[in-house]
């Protein structure tokens, strides 16, 4: 909807501590990425940016738990709920993860998944038409609505300073982060690209982009010779760090870095 502030008022806010200094376009990148390399976040708190978003109440809880936002949402104590609920095709119905409790992984069959889209679309409309009766029989809005499913839309304004937004980013980005709400941040995503290219670019290279590492991992690292196969990695960094999850994450760092090896150690027979 709206926002205050660019690439240029992030760098005057972090040069105001010294006097306006250097004024090149590059020097103004140089000290964005290395505000953001530094994590020197002040000055993207200068920065705000204000959205107007519609959104599935479950996806609304991941959304709202971000407290660092100011935040005005529709009410359906006041005014009669959206009569829009959030619908998934037959394809794409996810299976649960077996690895990561709270994630999925893979999909449903198409067969299996179209019986689940014709009961989500017969009870969206049965709890649409007792809710509308209840609102018809002039039952209280604040009562009528406590059945109402969490694939239900509501709508907020939604504003916040570029350093919690670029916080947002990271986490809702992320591949781990739910389909649902990182299609949301992608597209806030482009909209921050086009407003602030410069700093957008310096977060996804130290920030998005980045492969955080951990002291017990770089101790590993340090205390082996590398490529090394993924097998043997394996075995010696859960031996390290007695942690399957752990384990998962080092690997899956080693892998971007290209410092795994495929295949199994070959067993000499005499």
């Amino acid at each position: 909807m709206d926002y205050m502030g660019s690439d240029q008022a992030v760098v005057r806010a972090a040069r105001v501590s010294y006097g306006k200094g250097t004024k090149k376009v590059q020097d103004d990148r140089g000290l964005i990425r290395y505000l953001i390399r530094h994590r020197h976040t002040t000055p993207f708190e200068m920065c705000e940016f204000e959205f107007h978003v519609r959104v599935p109440m479950d996806c609304w809880r991941q959304w709202i738990r971000h407290r660092t936002a100011s935040v005005n949402e529709y009410s359906t104590r006041y005014s009669v709920a959206i009569d829009s609920a959030q619908k998934t095709p037959p394809d794409r119905w996810r299976m649960q993860s077996k690895s990561n409790k709270q994630g999925s992984a893979g999909f449903l069959g198409i067969e299996a998944g179209r019986m689940f889209s014709i009961e989500e679309r017969d009870m969206q409309l049965q709890i649409r038409k007792m809710y509308e009766g209840r609102v018809d029989a002039k039952i209280a809005r604040e009562q009528a609505r406590k059945d109402l499913p969490l694939s239900t839309y509501t709508e907020a304004y939604w504003k916040i300073d570029l350093h919690n937004l670029l916080h947002f980013l990271s986490l809702r980005l992320d591949p781990s982060a739910q389909f649902e709400i990182r299609v949301y941040a992608e597209a806030i995503a482009q909209i921050l690209k086009d407003a602030m290219p410069i700093t957008f670019a310096a977060f996804e290279d130290y920030t998005q982009y980045s492969i955080p590492v951990s002291r017990p991992e770089v101790k590993f690292f340090n205390s082996h010779r590398w490529p090394m196969r993924e097998d043997r990695a394996r075995v010696l960094i859960f031996k390290a760090f007695g942690n399957k999850r752990e384990t998962n994450e080092f690997l899956g760092k080693l892998r971007q870095l290209g410092l795994l090896k495929k295949g199994a150690r070959k067993i000499k027979r005499r």
